[in-house]
């Protein structure tokens, strides 16, 4: 069979386990791999949308705002009104979310280190580039795709917590906490 029909389910597959390592690795967080990846898109985009958000984290925007209700109340995010629509709100992590995010990102660096076992630097460096490059060539492909904000930038984008995209990974686990 050739290898490439293989392609769209080895990285659904591999963003899916990869979402199910870093749930591991997290174990004692007490927070949601959703929540962890809002904190970690809102650290790249402060002032982003709440419906921008629920894009990026492919998070149905109902589900989103229950789950930013919970991060408003536990003193992680904040809502600010938009200044351009008094409908819209924009989010911005608070002081109490820098250690808790650092906690995250030492937890992505190890389930990442666990995810690129047996690879060379050169190896993981042409991976992450590759990467990249699908993702532009996605990107591009969508409608609209000149006026989308990036989801980060390019060396960055390996390091989103489950998945470098704004894949739907994680859904199955959505609601599961990492801990209790």
């Amino acid at each position: 069979m050739d290898r490439l029909r293989n392609f769209g389910f080895l990285l659904k597959d591999t963003s899916r386990l990869s979402g199910l390592n870093f749930e591991r690795e997290a174990a004692g967080l007490n927070l949601t791999l959703a929540q962890c990846k809002v904190l970690i898109y809102l650290q790249r985009n402060e002032g982003i949308s709440q419906v921008r958000l629920a894009e990026l984290t492919d998070t149905d925007p109902m589900t989103l705002v229950r789950t930013l209700d919970r991060m408003e109340r536990d003193g992680l995010i904040e809502r600010r009104p938009d200044p351009a629509d008094r409908r819209a709100r924009r989010l911005f992590i608070t002081a109490a979310a820098e250690p808790v995010l650092d906690e995250i990102w030492r937890i992505a660096d190890r389930a990442r280190a666990a995810a690129l076992a047996g690879l060379s630097k050169a190896e993981s460096d042409q991976l992450i580039g590759l990467l990249e490059r699908i993702h532009a060539n996605l990107t591009l492909l969508l409608p609209g795709a000149e006026a989308r904000a990036p989801l980060c930038a390019p060396s960055e984008q390996a390091e989103e917590v489950a998945s470098p995209t704004p894949e739907p990974a994680a859904q199955p686990a959505r609601n599961k906490k990492v801990a209790s």
